[in-house]
């Protein structure tokens, strides 16, 4: 869909990341670049997404920790805190609450059969999926695990914090990727299910931002689906020169093309689309040409590769580097941020408390 921007008011667009270590370039190329896009045009609000994080992340010195460089990074590639709200999710208790009163309108059920929460549980039980089940074996398999691993609650409700998020601020688009449609749907439901119940009409629906085209899925150096820090084949953008080329030659590739024009393998697709993100067309189009005439050498594509990915992240490492020590000024940012996010969180949260019956006496 084409967003329309024509009006005085300004479209709000909302986003957030779990803090849960350093950006790579998956995260820059499938949201952090859209997001400098979108400042000029857009009401933008992006925050760290730190609550979250507690549902796989909890340990509290990593925690800090990964905020800081997370607000750094954000700040490093080009978000400007005069033109967002760019706020911790902690720093606004108004969420917190929200989310309590959201939870009173969402079913275990429905939340029990989203595909994150059954992954993530079955992953932190140690359970192998199975295929072909069907959803009772599933919630059986994860309620009557008898291991003394556990599964939190936040892990469940975490599509509830996530409709908060967004419906605090009355988002109008939320740029997400494949895998949170489903909690954008949920988050579209809870806000249906609220204005039935109390009968009014205060939630609209948010939708998934886009810019006319497919969403950018940035795969990883392991041959095989997406970049992904849990994955372990990520190139993060704080990475230094030696590292990055390093990260970049250990890539997966093939024994090479055994016959003209084949079509590529996945690990060397995945090479192909990596330079469609960093090359020059020109550069693109040379080693495509050598795998079709099988002349191809793989060291000569991941040296350039590597040579064309350092264009884009070491400059942003380089102020990554200058930002991260800056406590001062990253102070500053947040504290500002979250004053901007306060004044609107708390506004909703005064008037969803009225809709629900919570009032002073």
């Amino acid at each position: 869909m084409t967003q329309d921007i024509s009006q005085d008011k300004k479209k709000v667009v909302l986003s957030g990341i779990r803090a849960t270590g350093n950006l790579h370039l998956g995260n820059y190329y499938g949201a952090l670049n859209k997001f400098v896009r979108m400042q000029d045009d857009y009401d933008c609000r992006f925050f760290i997404a730190d609550l979250h994080a507690l549902t796989t992340h909890p340990d509290p010195a990593m925690l800090h920790s990964n905020v800081k460089s997370i607000l750094a990074e954000y700040l490093a590639a080009g978000l400007d805190p005069e033109k967002n709200i760019l706020y911790v999710q902690s720093d606004v208790p108004e969420i917190s609450e929200m989310y309590l009163l959201m939870n009173m309108h969402a079913g275990i059920g429905e939340l029990m059969r989203t595909a994150s929460f059954k992954d993530k549980a079955r992953k932190a039980l140690g359970i192998a999926p199975k295929s072909g089940e069907d959803e009772e074996e599933i919630e059986k398999e994860i309620c009557g695990n008898q291991t003394n691993k556990s599964v939190n609650a936040g892990l469940l409700t975490y599509p509830t914090l996530m409709a908060v998020d967004i419906l605090i601020h009355h988002a109008d688009f939320v740029p997400v990727g494949k895998d949170q449609e489903q909690h954008l749907e949920l988050t579209r439901r809870f806000g249906r299910r609220f204005n039935s119940f109390y009968k009014t009409d205060y939630f609209h629906e948010p939708v998934n931002f886009n810019f006319g085209s497919h969403a950018v899925k940035v795969p990883g150096l392991d041959g095989s689906g997406k970049m992904g820090k849990s994955e372990g084949n990520c190139i993060y953008l704080i990475d230094d020169e030696k590292t990055l080329r390093k990260k970049v030659m250990r890539a997966v590739t093939d024994q090479g093309p055994q016959q003209p024009n084949s079509t590529p393998t996945e690990p060397i697709q995945n090479l192909f689309t990596l330079m469609e993100l960093v090359s020059e067309p020109s550069t693109l189009q040379h080693f495509k040409q050598a795998y079709a005439d099988c002349s191809i050498r793989y060291g000569d594509l991941k040296k350039q590769l590597a040579e064309d990915i350092l264009k884009v992240t070491l400059p942003i490492r380089e102020r990554i580097l200058d930002l991260r020590d800056n406590d001062e000024y990253l102070s500053k940012v947040v504290r500002r941020g979250a004053e901007q996010a306060r004044e609107v969180a708390a506004k909703t949260l005064r008037e969803v408390r009225e809709i629900m019956g919570i009032r002073k006496f």
